[in-house]
């Protein structure tokens, strides 16, 4: 029986926190979930939020949104990293971006915090088609995107999820950064096929351009940041040296990552990708 810890994990409701959250839960930890609506509350863009949130804490699980490569971020990793220190806080372990420099420059405030630490370097998600911002073109049966040349090794949030359980509750992965990928590297197109295969649907994928991407988004009224986060992820991150394949996931948990397949045919089941009928919303 593992010792029971104070554990808080930020962004507790989002993608890998909530199913962090709710695996340290079945394992008996004592879990507090880091977000603007719980109580005590936590904000990134509010640092008053943070002392109440690690009161009494012992180990932290550190998402940040939207991302570790936007402006600011390694400001905000110092300052929670700081406080955490002063707050008794022993472990972070702390999600970052597999391909992103910006995001190793916040791996390193984590490394030289003096706490004990543990990386979680993660690729592209498969639940990004499910969860995020690619769903509504899957619903709509209609992918378009810029960069279909890219091979992506895809991974599972749940993979992720039971990666940071098991570096969170084991000192044996105390000074580890771990790569996370799926077992193979698919393109946009070779994703959408892989999807309308799984839904049974017709969803079409067309490449188009950056720039027409771009004015796509625009259309939209997207926020400026949120099209410089995009903006860097296709062009910093879909490329060639990111591509690689790790067994990170079977080292740290002795089984195989999940195929995007197996993602797909489980997605499906939850009726994700039923097209909503005009009408009937």
């Amino acid at each position: 029986m593992r010792k029971k810890q104070n554990i808080l994990v930020l962004g507790g409701k989002g993608k890998t926190g909530r199913r962090v959250a709710s695996r340290l839960i079945e394992k008996g930890q004592s879990v507090r979930i880091g977000s603007r609506s719980e109580e005590p509350s936590f904000d990134w863009e509010n640092p008053n939020t943070w002392e109440a949130a690690l009161e009494g804490m012992e180990s932290v699980y550190i998402t940040f949104q939207p991302d570790l490569a936007v402006p600011g971020a390694s400001d905000a990793i110092k300052g929670f990293t700081s406080r955490a220190v002063k707050s008794g806080v022993q472990k972070l372990v702390l999600l970052s971006g597999k391909g992103e420099k910006e995001a190793e420059k916040c791996e390193e405030i984590v490394k030289n915090s003096g706490l004990e630490w543990t990386i979680v370097r993660a690729s592209w998600f498969n639940q990004n088609f499910s969860e995020s911002f690619f769903l509504d073109p899957i619903l709509a049966g209609h992918v378009a995107l810029p960069k279909n040349e890219a091979k992506v090794p895809y991974v599972d949030a749940n993979d992720i999820a039971d990666v940071v359980v098991e570096v969170l509750l084991n000192a044996a992965h105390n000074g580890y950064t771990y790569e996370l990928t799926g077992p193979r590297t698919l393109t946009f197109s070779e994703v959408t096929q892989e999807i309308s295969t799984a839904t049974g649907r017709d969803i079409q994928f067309t490449p188009i351009s950056m720039e027409e991407y771009n004015a796509m988004m625009q259309e939209f009224n997207l926020p400026d940041g949120y099209l410089w986060l995009i903006n860097y992820l296709f062009e910093k991150v879909l490329v060639e040296s990111n591509a690689v394949i790790s067994n990170d996931i079977e080292k740290v948990l002795g089984r195989k990552p999940t195929d995007f397949t197996e993602y797909a045919n489980a997605a499906v089941k939850t009726g994700v990708w039923n097209p909503v009928a005009v009408g009937h919303q």
